[in-house]
């Protein structure tokens, strides 16, 4: 291609040839990785001709309106109005009207050339077009505007969300006065003696009461996104099917209304074989989501019947259950019926994984087929919904169950930073997602081969075309019922690593940019309005100057303790960590205490291809030394008894030392201290490794202890006395 042409289509497109890696090293995008890129962007490479005139046809389209279908603004400034006219229409009379959320209206008469300040100028086929831009004289709270421009002697209206936002994300006022501590835990884990094989919200619920009588300020969550009720092995969290719904696999059976009432449940639930097969589910190491599904849909489903004899004759419930449907409007409807459809669909064909291998005519949402199939199974579409409601009924009590208790945040919830090629998203909103390329990482620390998460990304310049809906949604309902949204890999509001389809591996591929002011500014106002703490996830490649933007805007970042290491391989005191942000031991993508010090992480990456027996004694000669520095560290906090070993030759990770390293954390100087339940029960097992799908099982493992046996754990509540402790009065802080 061109190099001119190939300059240009890169610039336009927010691509990055060149970037900083894990290491701090330089790394360059080859040229056919470019290529691939501006491929999938849609792009006629293999013709010079082709590709220029799409170029010039997507620049027509941006200076063809006068207005952008959105614009984001900060409240502390003044408000302006940047239009675009052909030269013909630069005299024209004006009229600007801003029509706030609350509903006033106030209007303004303008001429371009007279009011405005001339900022830009482009030629298309001749025409002259011309960019202004104007201060708009008036005042507006933050919020959800809209702005309307008429211009003389034209029949077109043109119409602009206006989005005011504050400075920052919310931050409590509680937190200048002491820092917090709290666990994250993948509930499908958390075992109990009244679960129905996997954990659940009435699980939730009785370990947001034990962590409130210790002193913990918040209960972590894995994201709990919608996933697939018709593949209930599609487990993980991470490629979900809607991010804006909850995972029907976590209702509690017998939280949900009429469970005592409805006759034919409780007859099924007193049968022997039924109670066997419960309990066999309780059982087992690895949660079985087939076998659990196929317990717990049944019994829903009698459930829902019950509500439609007889729930409905509870006013209250009903209208709540109505109001829950309205305001879910299409989004829940288009869940409900995907997931009825793909339960009829996969009961014909069990390989129908998805809308992409669907029949054609299931393929659009908004085909006839499909509207025909959603007339003639109102019942299922009801069922799903009502699902939808429970579930989010049953998390609302969790999060009232925890601030009632003392929690400052309780609950945090997690998003996913994409989701699956067969999701709901994707298939009610095909224009906004490129199938042609997957969310991935180029080589890091979690992933020395870098990672492709299967996961299509957004076109940036659609999501501005549908003035950012999708991520106000999505901010909004995971902020709802809870006090902190944790935002996975949340270099995505910058830039996505973008691997083409076809790739041979992960690192072909490049980042592409996001609007990251407008989409920050959208996340505060979202955080603002709900009481929501924001954490960003900012692990792996972060280019300079992020970590910087994000506090200004109120954002936590993310401290894991393996990786704060100075130049010379020294641990930092977790005194220097930053005060805005949450530190950690580990995360659901790397080892368990016990893991990382016995190197069974390592072990285990040899058995499934990660690593090769050639690097393998660098990488344990690494660890070794890592150890040893750790142990040097806690020995030089006074965070070790005086005759505790002082070489990590032949000592293995113990109670002594892994309740040192968090009591070491919780004395550093972060707001908010995260801990994980396997620490405490001294697992050795992974959740996830990443880089794998089919080699490991991720997403099943199951703590090793019930809810039940850890309230029994009296040196683990003398533990998380001692760590509310120095949270409070930390010897570092």
């Amino acid at each position: 291609m061109d190099k001119t042409l190939l300059a240009e289509l890169i610039g336009f497109n927010g691509i990055e040839t060149q970037f900083t890696d894990a290491w701090g090293k330089p790394a360059e995008v080859a040229e056919k990785d470019q290529l691939r890129m501006l491929s999938a962007l849609g792009f006629d490479v293999s013709d010079n001709t082709k590709a220029a005139a799409q170029l010039r046809e997507r620049q027509l389209l941006h200076w063809a309106e006068p207005i952008d279908p959105v614009s984001v603004q900060n409240r502390a400034e003044q408000l302006k109005l940047e239009l675009r006219l052909p030269l013909a229409l630069v005299h024209q009379t004006l009229t600007v009207t801003v029509i706030s959320e609350a509903g006033q209206s106030q209007q303004f008469k303008l001429v371009a050339v007279d009011d405005g300040e001339l900022t830009q100028v482009s030629v298309f086929d001749e025409v002259e077009y011309q960019q202004y831009e104007f201060m708009l004289p008036l005042a507006l709270p933050y919020g959800y505007h809209r702005l309307e421009l008429q211009i003389d002697g034209d029949d077109d209206d043109f119409s602009q969300s206006l989005i005011v936002v504050p400075e920052r994300c919310y931050q409590p006022e509680a937190f200048a006065q002491q820092k917090q501590w709290g666990i994250s835990v993948q509930l499908y884990a958390v075992k109990s003696e009244q679960n129905w094989g996997v954990g659940d919200f009435a699980d939730l619920g009785e370990l947001v009461n034990y962590l409130a009588a210790q002193g913990a300020d918040f209960v972590g969550l894995n994201p709990i996104h919608a996933l697939y009720p018709a593949m209930p092995e599609s487990a993980s969290p991470y490629s979900p099917s809607s991010r804006r719904w909850l995972n029907m696999i976590y209702l509690s059976v017998a939280q949900m209304p009429g469970f005592s009432q409805c006759g034919a449940l409780q007859q099924q639930l007193v049968q022997a074989d039924f109670q066997a097969q419960l309990q066999a589910q309780r059982d087992k190491h690895w949660v079985d989501y087939s076998g659990v599904m196929q317990l717990k849909l049944p019994a829903l489903r009698a459930l829902y019947q019950w509500y439609l004899d007889q729930g409905q004759k509870d006013v209250a419930l009903t209208a709540e259950f109505n109001r829950f449907v309205a305001e879910g409007g299409d989004s829940l409807r288009q869940l409900a019926l995907y997931d009825a459809l793909h339960l009829h669909l996969i009961a014909k064909d069990p390989h129908a994984w998805g809308w992409p291998n669907w029949p054609e005519q299931y393929r659009s949402a908004d085909s006839e087929t499909v509207q025909a199939f959603a007339a003639a199974n109102q019942h299922d579409i009801g069922f799903f919904s009502y699902l939808q409601f429970c579930a989010q009924q049953q998390l609302a009590k969790v999060q009232q169950q925890a601030k009632d208790h003392g929690m400052l945040l309780g609950l945090y919830r997690d998003l996913a930073v994409g989701v699956s090629e067969a999701s709901t998203e994707i298939w009610a909103n095909p224009d906004l997602y490129c199938r042609d390329a997957s969310v991935g990482a180029p080589p890091d620390i979690l992933g020395p081969k870098g990672q492709n998460w299967g996961l299509p990304p957004m076109y940036p310049y659609e999501l501005f075309r549908q003035a950012y809906q999708p991520m106000i949604d999505l901010f909004r309902a995971n902020m709802r019922d809870s006090g902190a949204l944790r935002i996975d890999h949340v270099m995505a509001l910058l830039r996505l690593w973008w691997v083409p389809k076809g790739s041979v591996s992960a690192g072909e591929g490049a980042y592409l940019y996001y609007p990251i002011m407008d989409l920050l500014g959208i996340l505060a106002l979202e955080s603002q309005r709900q009481q929501a703490v924001v954490i960003g996830e900012d692990l792996g490649t972060v280019p300079d100057g992020i970590f910087e933007l994000l506090q200004q805007f109120g954002m936590y970042s993310y401290r894991i303790f393996f990786f704060e290491q100075a130049e010379d391989g020294g641990y930092i005191s977790t005194a220097h960590y930053p005060v805005q942000a949450m530190s950690a031991l580990t995360t659901h993508d790397m080892p368990t205490l016990i893991g990382f010090w016995h190197c069974s992480d390592l072990k285990l990456g040899l058995q499934l291809g990660l690593y090769t027996e050639e690097i393998l004694p660098g990488l344990y000669q690494d660890r070794h030394q890592a150890k040893q520095r750790i142990l040097d560290s806690l020995h030089g906090h006074n965070m070790l008894p005086a005759d505790y070993p002082r070489t990590v030759e032949h000592l293995g990770m113990d109670r002594t030392l892994s309740f040192a390293l968090q009591q070491h954390l919780a004395r550093g100087s972060c707001q908010l201290l995260c801990l994980q339940l396997e620490d405490w029960m001294e697992m050795t097992e992974p959740v996830n490794v990443p880089g794998t799908s089919d080699e490991y099982p991720n997403w099943r493992r199951k703590l090793s202890m019930t809810l039940e046996q850890l309230a029994q754990q009296e040196h683990i509540k003398s533990h998380l006395k001692q760590l509310t402790a120095n949270r409070r009065t930390g010897l570092y802080s």
